[in-house]
């Protein structure tokens, strides 16, 4: 599901579980079924095992490319060989950023989502597609996700966030943990029920002409019952092309996705009438989203009078060393560490020339007291090449 370095650590059987998501494969199988024509070219970014680039073939594609980083590509190929379409497509086990391709594909299909569609670098992966690798007047699957978010009630949730810091724990008082673990953006299955609040959708992202990988807006609730209120949750609608759709809400437990759950600093007792609002944002730096929500809570019949009011993002959910931060400073000025020589070292190393053994007994020479032997350097040197090496 992403285009991340993170999918390098995706496993069969997790793959296994997007396959067998019903709604989900339903809605990819009806989509492909409608774009693809005898003859088209299919690019499926993201492909994992490769179930997608195998229906595109039985659709009638000509040529599929299968991109993927992660080693399932190699499964991907077993499983083309064994159903007699490995001469139509062709798996490259790359991030499809990093390529280029021999001709314009008239379909484009992917699902590089996370809990959300906010996820890593699946935007700026989209638009690179798109502007790359789409033919004028192709398709794209999908084409438009909407986000939701709702007031709910989640105690199964909160609870185990905040109880951990509460004071009295072993004779401690461990409250100042609780302003960090509160800050959380974590995956989380509701129901229905849990809902205090109508949905909002809160934004649209449209595939075919979006091009910032940043969202944020401003959403107000009218509270539609009393209950115990403990922060927000957010899902998504996608529509893959016209009129095939699924989705990831409240009700759905056997999704792949699930939800995402920000959560309140404190349980806020609300009552049918009450109002709700958030400012999100998310904003997307160095490869991952931060998100930021700002809630308040008016009392029904008094607007003015603010039962609850938190500032929270998920960038405060963990300390932070001030010595690292200052390194991120635009005006800093870095000079290679000891870490850093090392894996210059390697790389300089990487010349085409030198084989591992090579390359880490010359590390082992240059930092003896870290790498004592060129066996102990080995391990550091083969992931670098992993990384690195053509």
């Amino acid at each position: 599901m992403s285009a991340s370095h993170d999918l390098y650590r995706y496993s069969v059987s997790q793959y296994g579980d997007l396959i067998c998501h019903r709604e989900r494969m339903v809605a990819y199988e009806e989509a492909l079924r409608r774009a693809v024509r005898p003859g088209s070219v299919v690019v499926d970014i993201g492909a994992g095992c490769g179930i997608l680039s195998f229906l595109a073939c039985r659709f009638g594609a000509r040529r599929v490319f299968s991109l993927e980083p992660n080693d399932a590509v190699l499964l991907g190929k077993e499983i083309a060989a064994e159903n007699g379409v490995s001469d139509r497509i062709e798996f490259i086990q790359e991030l499809s950023t990093d390529i280029n391709l021999p001709e314009r594909a008239d379909v484009v299909v992917s699902d590089l989502r996370g809990v959300l569609p906010l996820f890593e670098m699946h935007l700026p992966t989209i638009v690179d597609a798109r502007e790359r690798f789409l033919a004028p007047g192709g398709t794209l699957i999908g084409q438009r996700d909407r986000l939701w978010a709702a007031v709910v009630e989640a105690p199964e949730v909160y609870e185990p966030l905040a109880d951990p810091w509460v004071s009295g724990r072993f004779d401690l008082d461990l409250r100042l943990g609780r302003r960090f673990a509160l800050n959380v953006y974590r995956k989380v299955r509701l129901k229905p029920n849990q809902l205090l609040t109508e949905p909002q959708c809160w934004a649209e992202l449209d595939y075919r002409l979006l091009t910032e990988p940043d969202v944020s807006a401003d959403v107000e609730w009218d509270v539609t019952r009393t209950g115990l209120a403990h922060g927000i949750a957010l899902w998504f609608d996608a529509s893959l092309i016209d009129g095939v759709e699924f989705g990831s809400g409240p009700g759905e437990p056997d999704s792949p996705y699930g939800m995402a759950f920000l959560s309140w600093l404190e349980p806020v007792e609300v009552l049918e009438g009450d109002k709700a609002a958030v400012h999100l944002e998310a904003k997307l730096l160095g490869g991952e989203y931060t998100w930021r929500w700002d809630s308040r809570v008016l009392e029904k019949g008094n607007r003015q009078q603010i039962k609850a009011s938190f500032k929270q993002s998920s960038f405060l959910a963990t300390p932070h060393n001030p010595n690292r931060l200052r390194k991120c400073a635009d005006d800093y000025i870095p000079e290679l560490g000891e870490d850093g020589q090392v894996e210059q070292l390697i790389l300089d190393l990487m010349d085409g020339q030198a084989t591992l053994q090579a390359i880490a007994e010359t590390v082992s020479g240059r930092f003896p007291a870290r790498y004592p032997s060129w066996e102990d350097a080995l391990a550091r040197v083969a992931e670098a090449s992993k990384d690195f090496s053509r």
